[in-house]
């Protein structure tokens, strides 16, 4: 009786540090972008209360994801939300049609997620975008945020330095936490300065927005091609490389299905898009989460039981951030990016021969241009793939 007992117990200890990886990786997961996330629906014409239907069902889909999917398949597969996508829609704005065209565009790249898991060619095309033009195209939308801490410092000292510092500080100290740390501070910033006006937290118990979407050639363009080019390169092959990296080898058209399937359910109540973990998957996937590979499997599973439990804190989020200076909630959000930005570069940059078709969509990007309706991100990708094709074909003649 003794000895099955000490086993039960071994094999319950078996599983502590899995779970506890998981609830790390779903805790710095949410806390670094949460803001941004809310920041990028309000920006796109969400009322606060639309804001916080679509948080919460953001994460709501991807803690079923999470557990449904390796509990289903044995394999570290984390699910998480698209940070490239929330990056990009704070920078794009209110389309014409409002927030029902954004949904309609959360709808479209949904849909194209789900194609490209259906249609193995489509997939092919995807993964043939060259990763030094994925990445700046990425540099390029998150630059102008990236600013946004420095301008908040110019603009709002007094509130803006206090969250800059505790960044600092964290790098120095605890690396890994500077962002949640930063946004705790945020918060304490903004529990002692914003003032909610009378009513705001009613209602702010969880709650389900409907949204009836409506399709717009602006804001399928604009926001919904983009979301899904930048999903499936900066997210869901990120993703796929990190398992890979860590011996796990994953069919990829049923994530994608799935994850298509959950995006579009989430677009209908003002969420944006599900994807494949890339940062936080290193947690769950690595030997962080156990050193027998085997053994990995529950840290999604506990990741999803955490955003399960963040949802329901989402309406009264979203209440803050709606009451609270914009510079500031995306100064928290540009700090929270700043590494994503640091890699996208390096990425961009690595190679020598890609480097200026690389920067030429870099800077397209930045610029924030639109022509014909078209966003900037779709011209620099456009760009960056015609000039490195030239460069080529010029290199195979001169042969």
């Amino acid at each position: 009786m003794s000895e099955q007992v000490l086993g039960q117990a071994s094999s319950g200890r078996e599983y502590v540090q899995p779970v506890m990886a998981g609830a790390l990786a779903a805790v710095v997961g949410y806390a670094s972008t949460f803001t941004l996330v809310l920041a990028a629906l309000t920006a796109s014409g969400a009322s606060p209360q639309q804001a916080g239907s679509g948080l919460m069902t953001v994460c709501i889909a991807i803690g079923l994801l999470n557990i449904a999917v390796s509990a289903r398949v044995r394999l570290p597969v984390s699910f998480a939300w698209s940070t490239p996508a929330a990056a990009f829609l704070l920078t794009a704005g209110e389309p014409v049609g409002g927030f029902p065209a954004v949904a309609g565009a959360f709808l479209v790249a949904a849909l194209l997620i789900l194609l490209t898991g259906l249609i193995r060619p489509l997939a092919r095309l995807v993964a043939a975008i060259p990763a030094p033009i994925a990445n700046a195209m990425l540099a390029g939308m998150l630059l102008p945020l990236c600013l946004a801490p420095i301008t908040a410092v110019s603009e709002v000292p007094a509130l803006a330095l206090p969250i800059l510092l505790a960044w600092v500080l964290g790098l120095r100290f605890a690396r890994r936490y500077a962002v949640p740390i930063a946004v705790v501070v945020t918060g304490i910033v903004l529990a002692l300065t914003t003032h909610l006006p009378a009513g705001a937290l009613d209602g702010s118990w969880p709650a389900f927005v409907p949204v009836m979407p409506i399709f717009t050639v602006d804001a399928i363009t604009r926001i919904g091609l983009p979301i899904y080019v930048v999903t499936m390169a900066s997210q869901n092959l990120p993703g796929l490389a990190v398992l890979r990296a860590n011996g796990f080898e994953p069919k990829p058209g049923p994530l994608f299905v799935l994850t298509g399937l959950a995006s579009g359910a989430s677009a209908l109540l003002g969420g944006h898009t599900s994807n494949l973990a890339a940062i936080t998957a290193a947690i769950c996937a690595g030997p962080e989460a156990h050193p027998d590979p085997g053994r990995r499997w529950p840290a999604p599973i506990s990741a999803g039981a955490v955003y399960l439990l963040l949802a329901g804190g989402a309406s009264l989020a979203a209440a803050f951030i709606a009451a609270s200076p914009p510079v500031l909630i995306q100064a928290v959000a540009g700090l929270a990016l700043l590494s994503s930005l640091a890699g996208a570069l390096s990425g961009a940059l690595a190679d020598e021969e890609t480097r200026l078709p690389a920067v030429f969509t870099f800077v397209t990007t930045a610029s924030g241009i639109s022509v014909l309706a078209i966003g900037a991100p779709f011209w620099g990708l456009l760009g960056g793939i015609a000039i490195l094709l030239l460069l080529r074909s010029d290199k195979a003649t001169s042969r």
